[in-house]
């Protein structure tokens, strides 16, 4: 990534563009490995993005079905025609993928997820072993779940960033801070803002409304986080308010005012891997270049709704390097 950027100092990035390529060729070498190389793996992430483009636009879509069920037969918005042929595109994704691997299967031990997943397959008589379409199913929620809400946390923590550059000259004097600005835009830009839903098992009563049984229960995070009941000056960006106290709402969903990734049984078993991936890029991002906003254009902090908030209008800065040493700057083999 860094090779990369110094390749293109000067030039406008796009910031966004940049995390999600960056985090695709992580969560590729730690789920397939580096056997996929040079031109393949290029084809290989370009199909990955346009499948996964494909399927926000549809998880975001609101369905008229849901409303009216009796006319969910007529798929009036093409929806499940369309998450059919994603479905199909996916499943065709990860065949290669995973034919690729079978065809290289030598004595060499592999160490990555999929060659795990591929001995627990062979394993028949194993109580934990696996069929295919569930392998399948293990690596699409890794993937999907690992890209684009982290490659979207770093849009929104550099966007912030810019629009605060007295914070900025903090956090290049102390990369430690690098966590402080993490949680601060967790609070003030959840990713997810509405949580995988809950389904009630019984009729209750939560704050004076009476939820059925059976009812789907979506959380607003995105609310909480900015509730001035809770926070002081909510919507302001302040990773100070996290930085004075360390150990002050974790966002491993121990407190129900802080809720990024979720809590209970149910949260985001990505957590840890999640924060490392995204302190290691924006540190790298920070410590190697300077980063200026073209002369005619303002921070824009619109969010773009959907089952994962993104910003509206991508980010596009330029870097300049910050290091003196230039050799830190050449690709790793």
């Amino acid at each position: 990534m860094v090779g990369d950027v110094y390749e293109n100092v000067g030039k406008l990035i796009d910031v966004g563009e940049l995390a999600f390529r960056t985090l695709t060729s992580l969560i590729g070498n730690m789920v397939w490995g580096s056997e996929i190389q040079g031109e393949q793996r290029t084809i290989v992430e370009s199909q990955f993005k346009k499948i996964f483009a494909e399927i926000m636009v549809f998880l975001g879509k609101p369905n008229i079905s849901d409303i009216f069920p009796s006319i969910a037969w007529f798929d009036i918005q093409g929806i499940e025609r369309g998450m059919k042929k994603i479905r199909q595109s996916f499943n065709e994704f990860l065949d290669s993928v995973i034919e690729e691997r079978m065809k290289k299967e030598t004595g060499e031990q592999k160490s990555d997820v999929l060659q795990m997943l591929l001995d627990l397959h062979k394993n028949q008589d194993s109580p934990s072993s696996l069929t295919m379409n569930q392998i399948k199913g293990i690596l699409v929620n890794i993937v999907v779940a690992g890209t684009d809400t982290t490659s979207d946390s770093t849009e929104w923590a550099m966007s912030e960033l810019m629009q605060h550059p007295e914070i900025m000259e903090k956090v290049k004097k102390e990369l430690n801070d690098v966590i402080g600005v993490i949680k601060e835009t967790f609070r003030l830009h959840p990713v997810l803002p509405l949580l995988v839903p809950r389904c009630s098992a019984r009729s209750l009563t939560v704050g004076g409304y009476t939820i059925p049984k059976g009812s789907r229960v979506f959380l607003n995070t995105w609310s909480i986080h900015r509730d001035p009941n809770i926070w002081d000056n909510p919507m302001e960006f302040q990773p100070e308010r996290f930085l004075n106290e360390p150990g002050k709402l974790d966002f491993r969903g121990n407190d129900f005012r802080y809720l990024p990734f979720g809590s209970g049984r149910r949260k985001c078993p990505g957590i840890n891997l999640g924060e490392k991936m995204l302190s290691f890029i924006l540190a790298s991002l920070l410590h190697s270049f300077e980063w200026k906003l073209p002369q005619v254009e303002k921070v824009d902090l619109s969010g773009k709704f959907g089952i994962i908030m993104g910003k509206k209008n991508p980010l596009h800065l330029t870097p300049t390097p910050r290091l003196t040493n230039l050799e830190l700057y050449k690709r790793k083999s």
